[in-house]
């Protein structure tokens, strides 16, 4: 289910109701997430190595579960690895991929603004904050 990682346009309005959610869901389960100036909440599981500046040109490959806050996986990449372009992939992952090395691993709560915004999308209600879990194998 390779479509819910491709861009999408997201909406322009803030959605308050995503992040209060986001944060919510970050003081039930104890999250350590980190909030970017984006609204991209983050939690760098393991940095990785190397030094490779990841830019929206770069061809990212990854392994990773994408759920809904009430854990509902909504894509897994089929359980195999991916290899996408990153500047064609949703705003929330084009921030926060480039805050890890290959080999590395994080989590990202995304808040619909840097999703799908207030558009369903297959499994994913309009509005709908996302949580990944990436690992990113290798960047070229």
């Amino acid at each position: 289910m390779v479509f819910c990682c491709l861009v999408a346009v997201s909406s322009c309005k803030k959605d308050n109701d995503g992040v209060k959610e986001i944060e919510k869901f970050i003081k039930a389960n104890n999250v350590d997430a980190t909030k970017d100036g984006s609204g991209l909440y983050y939690q760098v599981i393991n940095p990785g190595t190397g030094n490779v500046n990841i830019t929206p040109n770069s061809r990212v490959t990854i392994k990773y579960e994408g759920k809904l806050l009430n854990g509902k996986v909504f894509d897994n990449g089929g359980g195999v690895e991916r290899t996408f372009i990153l500047g064609e992939l949703i705003r929330g992952w084009q921030i926060g991929l480039p805050k890890i090395q290959k080999g590395g691993e994080i989590r990202l709560l995304i808040p619909p603004s840097l999703g799908y915004g207030d558009r369903s999308t297959g499994e994913i209600p309009a509005n709908s904050p996302l949580d990944f879990n990436i690992k990113l194998i290798n960047v070229q």
